[in-house]
């Protein structure tokens, strides 16, 4: 099974986790991390994710998301169709970024986009599953 994470969702650990369901989030977000070590999960890693991680101001932030680009399993890289794509995502009302991720997940037929970011959970997109952490593993577990 092929995942995609977006920005968010690899920042979740980093996030201030005195709030339950952001340390709920980041516990799932290890533990996906987790299976993505063991083999259980490919993980896709994009241009968008390096561009977006490189303007990250935490050094330290930065170079630990990094390391996920070496354990993908694929890794996307731009062309112009990806930015059609992103642009038709755009006229959904998601943002240029996002619509970036998604786009990319696509390409690489991922079959789910894991993100924390509730307003994108809402969008309408029919090309790829959008899910949260915490959903994605009671999905996972389920089909096992």
């Amino acid at each position: 099974m092929k995942i995609y994470l977006d920005n968010c969702c690899y920042n979740r650990p980093f996030d201030d986790q005195s709030h339950i369901l952001v340390k709920i989030e980041a516990e799932a977000k290890l533990q996906i991390q987790q299976l993505v070590f063991d083999g259980q999960l490919d993980l896709v890693w994009s241009f968008v994710l390096a561009y977006e991680n490189l303007k990250n101001p935490y050094a330290d932030r930065k170079s630990r998301i990094a390391l996920w680009e070496n354990i993908a399993a694929a890794c996307v890289v731009y062309s112009p169709p990806i930015e059609q794509q992103a642009f038709a995502y755009m006229k959904l009302g998601i943002k240029m970024k996002d619509a970036g991720h998604i786009a990319c997940a696509v390409w690489a037929q991922a079959d789910y986009f894991i993100t924390t970011d509730k307003k994108l959970l809402n969008k309408p997109v029919k090309d790829i599953t959008l899910i949260n952490p915490v959903d994605f593993l009671g999905r996972y577990y389920d089909e096992k």
